[in-house]
């Protein structure tokens, strides 16, 4: 299988190349380090996760 067969393959980083669209995504995304809890898209991540299972807070562990 291949990106032509319109398949991604997601089981390595080196087997599906990104797409202009792609990174043109990652070069303008928001960053940020969690572990020293400065990233605000984990920080969204946890907020929306909390809110979905209707706790106060969650923890993204990767």
């Amino acid at each position: 299988m291949s990106f032509e067969d319109g398949l991604i393959d997601l089981r390595s980083d080196t087997v599906t190349r990104p797409t202009p669209a792609m990174r043109a995504a990652m070069a303008s995304a928001e960053v940020g380090d969690d572990v020293f809890d400065d990233d605000p898209t984990v920080h969204r991540l946890q907020e929306r996760a909390a809110a979905l299972t209707g706790h106060a807070a969650a923890l993204f562990v990767a």
